[in-house]
């Protein structure tokens, strides 16, 4: 993939995931996908296959209310990307989460995903006010 089909290709799954057309999502992940989330955060774990990128986009968003996600770069090398995100919550005087994200691609579809957070607080603040309202 060329660095313009790569940033392309990142846009159409960030807007596939946000309009939830998981069909179009699935499509664009290997059968062997996996978005690994890391250790100390509530979503800790792998999530596999072409129905991992949803199950752990829907477990996130029942743990935190996110009224936005905003991509204010992309690094793109050979079969990679990472898309520099913010985070922000519905309650304004939660501070936004601060993270980048790691694509790796193969074939012309994504095959990882792995994102690191900056400093996990103000996610975990945002699970914490939910649990508040719910």
């Amino acid at each position: 993939m060329s660095p313009e089909e790569i940033v392309a290709f990142v846009d159409r799954l960030y807007a596939a995931t946000g309009a939830g057309d998981w069909e179009a999502s699935a499509a664009m992940l290997t059968d062997d996908f996996v978005a690994y989330e890391a250790n100390g955060l509530p979503m800790a774990g792998a999530y596999r296959g072409k129905n991992g990128l949803k199950a752990l986009y829907e477990k996130v968003m029942g743990m935190v209310d996110v009224v936005a996600l905003d991509r204010s770069d992309l690094t793109v090398g050979e079969d990679c990307a990472i898309a520099a995100l913010t985070m922000r919550f519905a309650d304004p005087a939660l501070a936004p989460a601060e993270l980048c994200e790691l694509f790796r691609f193969r074939d012309g579809k994504c095959c990882e995903i792995k994102p690191f957070y900056f400093d996990p607080a103000p996610f975990l603040a945002a699970c914490e006010a939910k649990k508040v309202t719910t």
